[in-house]
């Protein structure tokens, strides 16, 4: 063995102990730190070709690169509906990387079965039935791709081909419709091989993005054949909600695939007052939920739902003598892309079990109010306006006078060492938006940054 690695297992349990510390100092001082740092690069370096050992490379990590970190875990990053980790869900990312397990294949351990059970526990989280099967994906990007992957093999299936054998070519040109959807689905139809511009834009209501069901009927019924409709769970700008209910009553004259994106907006479930935003959510064909969102646990984590199990494994099944028969219960590696990948689903489990529904239901409840509290503040300060009712937990705000994207970006640039905000454009207005989804956002957070932005556009010049 190497002496640096033979040094490092020796001293295994006071290195662990040093990396606690750092990690610990990181996590409770991320309230104080700016949220977004200035960014005092060091030098590149070449590739060392002696290692320093463990000792020299968190030092040198703490002293030259754990600065410049955002604190993205924190309670006032508001960019990109990013949430922090919870303790449990940390504790349980911390041992993925300590078991080291890849969960695709039941040949190996327990791990699969971990994941199934995981994934049950979040099947009744979102209030699905028992006829949904979920897989954990790296993001919403790829749990909305597989979802179009397994609706690709249904329009084939329509069509009488097998686009998973014979490929796209076979099955010919296809419509993709939806109201506001998210910038992953274009990604994701590239991917796939159906290509953007399958994806038909369909009028929205006035005042809104969610889309216009008299719109989407109009344009189901200018569709030549089977096709698939992307309804939204909570759009990017305002959250806004389709009407799951009206669009699967549709499927009574149109013959469509019915794929929902509910990425964080599926968690207004927990919520007593918002849970009628996602009625309708079990009619879907397949289902994204993106859990280093409003779950809070790591990023690299997400899930996707399906009621065609069937026809998923179609798509990725991976025949190989050493992964052994596919069986009754599908291994993960015959769900996904991904042959192997790490055990993401131990985070999820340990937050779930440490906080359950009431924990998390908290955590949603309380973004939510916070959202609201922002809200209400901006109508408060002159020279901002709120752009959209704030329906859950995104607000969508912009300057009352010339509203420019240059003017907005520098608004954000200054907030940084309180906030971080994320610009926007909204019925093509520029705009910056506050995403709530952090465990730790607390009324202090909110009151904070409306002060921030009193003192911004009370004095406009940048502080030094």
């Amino acid at each position: 063995m190497h002496p640096r690695l033979a040094a490092d297992l020796t001293g295994l349990p006071d290195l662990l102990e040093a990396t606690r510390l750092r990690a610990a100092e990181m996590v409770g001082r991320l309230h104080e730190r700016p949220v977004v740092p200035a960014l005092h690069l060091p030098a590149p370096e070449p590739l060392p070709e002696e290692g320093a050992g463990l000792t020299a490379a968190l030092a040198e990590f703490t002293r030259n690169w754990a600065p410049l970190l955002s604190a993205s875990a924190g309670p006032r990053y508001l960019g990109f509906v990013t949430g922090g980790v919870t303790p449990a869900a940390l504790a349980g990312d911390w041992l993925t990387a300590a078991a080291d397990q890849n969960p695709t294949s039941a040949l190996d351990g327990a791990a699969p079965e971990l994941e199934r059970r995981t994934v049950g526990w979040l099947r009744e989280l979102f209030g699905l039935g028992d006829a949904y099967q979920g897989a954990f994906v790296s993001g919403a990007t790829m749990s909305n791709t597989v979802g179009l992957a397994i609706a690709r093999e249904w329009l084939g299936d329509r069509r009488g081909v097998s686009v998973a054998q014979d490929g796209t070519a076979a099955l010919g040109r296809v419509s993709v419709l939806s109201g506001s959807p998210h910038s992953s689905i274009a990604k994701g139809l590239s991917m796939l091989g159906l290509g953007r511009t399958s994806l038909v834009h369909v009028p929205v209501l006035q005042g809104r993005e969610a889309v216009d069901p008299t719109a989407l009927e109009d344009a189901l019924t200018r569709v030549d054949g089977p096709c698939v409709v992307v309804a939204n769970a909570g759009t990017v700008n305002t959250v806004d909600f389709d009407d799951l209910r009206a669009i699967a009553a549709l499927r009574e004259r149109h013959d469509f695939w019915l794929h929902v994106d509910a990425a964080f907006g599926g968690f207004a479930a927990l919520s007593p007052d918002h849970a009628d935003l996602v009625a309708g959510l079990d009619a879907a064909d397949s289902i994204c939920i993106d859990l280093h969102k409003w779950l809070n646990v790591p990023y690299d984590s997400a899930i996707q739902f399906t009621r065609h199990p069937g026809l998923q494994v179609r798509v990725f099944q991976n025949a190989a003598a050493y992964l052994g028969p596919l069986g009754e219960t599908p291994d993960p590696v015959h769900l996904t892309p991904e042959n192997s990948r790490r055990l993401r689903a131990l985070a999820a489990w340990f937050t779930l079990r440490a906080y359950g529904r009431d924990g998390h239901r908290e955590i949603v409840q309380r973004n939510i109010a916070c959202a609201h509290a922002l809200g209400e503040a901006i109508k408060t300060i002159p020279g901002l306006r709120l752009l959209a009712p704030v329906r859950l937990n995104v607000v969508c705000f912009t300057l009352a006078e010339d509203p420019t994207a240059e003017r907005l970006a520098d608004l954000a640039d200054e907030l940084k060492d309180e906030a971080f905000l994320t610009p926007t454009t909204y019925a093509g207005t520029p705009a910056l938006r506050a995403a709530f989804s952090n465990w730790r956002t607390t009324p202090a957070d909110v009151h904070q940054l409306a002060e921030a932005l009193k003192s911004r556009l009370t004095d406009p010049t940048p502080t030094a």
